[in-house]
């Protein structure tokens, strides 16, 4: 079981640590997954993502090689960009959603922990003939995430450069407490915020920093359980649920980040007959109406027959509502449309509600 550098920071935060992608990281502290949560909604919350893996691509042929390896047409992409993408096998199901960045000498591809290695030997598989180089960088590289209302001010307060100026979706090499770092206003939260990409021997340090620099604000550690319901409330998926190697895009609602019409690239046929043939099964939101937590792993029925499964559910922190996200078979996916879940072999009602279930006021 790996650990980050963090570790130890963790536990004398009282940091309950757990098994996760093959690592030991806290799914909560003292306040509770549902205080951590709402920091997040009200002030700020900080994460250790240093679990999750980054690549480095460099070369004359990087633009080639990422359209084709990718679904996103990165050519619209200006130096100091970020977009959500996908990388897929040839026949269009996901082997992992990544984010990538547009760097003036380079570009950063932003990988799940439990897909690194896979996603390492996917993109290596493909290098020949390409004038690329590929390096992964992280062991050197660590990631942390600042998420909420407050978090942009937060670390404004330690750089002299006009972080609260950026756009959305876009990255800024700059100097926050002492530390050069690449900040990209993203995020997995449904919040405002940053992902901070600090040299490794620093983390402990700025960590520590960036947290007695937030208390006053409200800024707390926040763990595993509320970044999973912080991404769920938004609706954004998470890989081994909404996502995996059995889910085509348009299915999982990604096609928007799908460009069928830059050059050609791996599983764009399989793509092209999705979009042309009938859908089989499309992900929903839903809300029970029946007072229950739909699970993980519930099945779904209509009228008694078993359709599909629940692929994230729980009581949402914020809307103070039971909610769930699964696949049903397309055309009964309108909003309205009463569904059965069913929860120790008793059928619960829940019906088909918009997605995302909470959406911010943020823009940029």
């Amino acid at each position: 079981m790996q650990r980050t550098r963090l570790y130890n920071s963790h536990v004398a935060l009282g940091g309950r640590m757990v098994p996760f992608a093959g690592w030991e990281l806290p799914v909560q502290y003292p306040t509770g997954p549902s205080v951590e949560h709402e920091a997040v909604r009200r002030a700020a919350g900080l994460f250790d993502i240093d679990h999750m893996g980054q690549f480095e691509l460099s070369g004359k042929d990087a633009v080639d090689f990422l359209q084709f390896v990718q679904v996103y047409d990165v050519a619209e992409m200006a130096e100091w960009d970020a977009h959500y993408s996908l990388l897929l096998y040839e026949d269009g199901t996901i082997i992992d959603d990544i984010f990538l960045y547009r760097l003036p000498e380079c570009w950063l591809i932003v990988v799940n922990a439990s897909n690194r290695g896979k996603d390492w030997e996917w993109l290596n598989a493909h290098v020949h003939g390409y004038n690329v180089t590929l390096r992964d960088i992280s062991d050197e590289t660590y990631m942390l995430a600042i998420q909420g209302p407050k978090a942009v001010e937060i670390v404004q307060r330690l750089s002299d450069a006009d972080l609260a100026g950026m756009k959305a979706r876009t990255a800024m090499e700059a100097t926050v407490g002492g530390v050069k770092m690449l900040l990209g206003r993203t995020g997995y939260t449904g919040e405002d915020g940053f992902e901070l990409y600090l040299p490794a021997e620093q983390s402990v340090s700025f960590w520590d920093q960036l947290l007695a620099e937030g208390a006053a604000d409200g800024l707390l550690p926040c763990g595993l359980a509320a970044r999973d319901s912080l991404r769920f409330e938004a609706c954004m998926p998470l890989y081994g649920h909404e996502i995996d190697a059995n889910t085509h895009p348009y299915e999982a609602r990604l096609g928007w980040v799908v460009s069928l019409d830059k050059p050609d690239f791996l599983g764009r046929s399989s793509l092209l007959k999705a979009k042309l043939e009938p859908q089989q099964r499309i992900l929903v939101g839903f809300e029970m109406i029946d007072r229950a937590v739909p699970r993980e792993g519930y099945a779904i029925a209509i009228n008694g027959a078993v359709v599909g499964h629940v692929t994230t559910g729980m009581k949402s922190p914020t809307l103070d509502q039971f909610l769930g996200m699964g696949y049903l078979p397309y055309g009964h996916h309108k909003l309205g449309s009463e569904i059965e879940i069913l929860i120790r072999d008793k059928a619960r009602k829940a019906h088909v509600v918009k997605r995302p279930f909470y959406q911010s006021n943020y823009k940029a």
